[in-house]
């Protein structure tokens, strides 16, 4: 295939770093050391680690914006530790901290920045640009013609990752990119970002220093010490339960089965419905729905059909002909790929006892509720108490075992 023709459905690539290491000129120890790792085709794979221990120059040696100082670099078997390093990164999709989209050019020319470089036709760059707008959960119509500076922080990210992902490469490598934006947007990102990869399957390498964020977006994650020195390279449930030593407990910290709710999406519990209204009904048949149902709220939805306010009965009699100052406003609404803890958190902020369910417009689809998140909890603890007594019954099996064999002679007889 020339490289002007674009990699229809192109997923993910294996990557393999075989003995990367990295020196600056003037330190006498290298900032990454002799990083060996293979990452499966289409994995979600996190660095983390503390500050400075050299996981974002590992990750930028992927794509050689760092040039390795020794080492190679194999993605999909071929060696592309030598060849023209601009021709690489068109191959990899990149994202940052704070988008890093050029201000002077619109959201659809930030997007068509690799593919116009590549060669694309206009036509099928037009077609793309919509069609990753569309993917990242933005109204093309509404945001083509829009410029950086007129987006909130979540929606750059959102064009952001869209550039990243424009030119379909099997790669796509992101450094921090989350950091920079409040909490309750981070985690609408990271839900984004696992709805993103069960429908695109690509490789994705993915630099944090949040433990939290590990858990909740990798399939593996590499724990990594000074000098990019590999602690453990798991699946997050391994580390959770089998840390490979004290610098790896560290980062699990306390509260390891609460984290493990990091580990459960929204979609694994049940999601009722509520009753809902929007905006535009009558106030008398928001009376009359919220009688008929058999609660003491009602869920107040946008024209948008998005979650817009909880109304109890006694809002609805203060309300004297209008909804503007009635009710509570929803705080916050988690989507299915949100984690338990997400959903957990949402609903203690909340104080309505649930929270909303959206898709990926944000669209209303249903209720979690707290009885279904803590009975989770519960599972999850009564899980970790059963493991624990199941791991002391064999370590006093091996002890028992072992003072048998000690109290026997080579031969097998009894000791005097």
């Amino acid at each position: 295939m020339s490289e002007t023709e674009p990699e229809d459905g192109a997923h993910g690539a294996t990557i393999e770093l075989v003995n990367l290491t990295k020196r600056y000129p003037g330190n006498p120890n290298p900032a990454v050391d002799n990083v060996t790792m293979e990452i499966k085709a289409g994995e979600t794979v996190i660095f983390v680690g503390p500050s400075g221990c050299g996981k974002s120059t590992t990750l930028k040696m992927i794509n050689r914006l760092i040039e390795p100082s020794g080492g190679r670099i194999r993605i999909n078997g071929e060696d592309v530790t030598d060849i023209d390093p601009v021709k690489l990164r068109r191959k990899v999709g990149y994202a940052i901290q704070s988008s890093g989209l050029f201000p002077h050019m619109t959201v659809a020319q930030n997007i068509a920045l690799v593919p116009k470089m590549i060669g694309w036709p206009k036509g099928r760059i037009r077609d793309r640009v919509e069609e990753m707008l569309d993917l990242v959960g933005l109204d093309p119509g509404e945001f083509h013609g829009r410029y950086p500076r007129q987006l909130s922080g979540g929606q750059q990210q959102r064009v952001g990752v869209a550039r990243a992902l424009a030119a379909d490469p099997p790669v796509l490598l992101m450094d921090e990119p989350f950091g920079a934006v409040d909490p309750i947007t981070r985690d609408h990102l990271q839900d984004e970002l696992i709805r993103l990869q069960h429908e695109l399957h690509k490789t994705i390498v993915f630099v944090t220093h949040d433990f939290d964020e590990a858990i909740k977006l990798g399939d593996r994650i590499a724990v990594l010490r000074e000098r990019s020195h590999i602690a453990q390279f798991d699946t997050p449930e391994a580390i959770l339960t089998n840390p490979a030593d004290d610098f790896v407990s560290g980062f699990v910290g306390a509260g390891a089965a609460l984290k493990r709710l990091n580990l459960s999406r929204v979609r694994d519990v049940e999601i009722t419905d509520y009753p809902t209204v929007t905006v535009d009904d009558p106030l008398q048949t928001i009376f009359n729905k919220l009688r008929s149902s058999g609660t003491n709220e009602i869920l107040l939805l946008d024209q948008r059909r998005r979650p817009y306010k909880w109304l109890r009965r006694g809002d609805l009699m203060r309300a004297r002909g209008s909804l503007a100052r009635a009710g509570t406003l929803v705080s916050d609404t988690v989507t299915r790929d949100a984690t338990l803890r997400d959903a957990l958190e949402a609903v203690l902020t909340d104080n309505t006892g649930r929270v909303a369910v959206t898709g990926r417009r944000g669209e209303y689809t249903g209720v979690v509720d707290m009885e279904t998140l803590l009975n989770s909890v519960h599972e999850l603890l009564e899980a970790d108490r059963l493991e624990a007594l199941e791991a002391q019954h064999e370590l006093e099996e091996a002890r028992a075992a072992q003072t048998h064999a000690e109290q026997e002679g080579p031969g097998g007889e009894a000791k005097a």
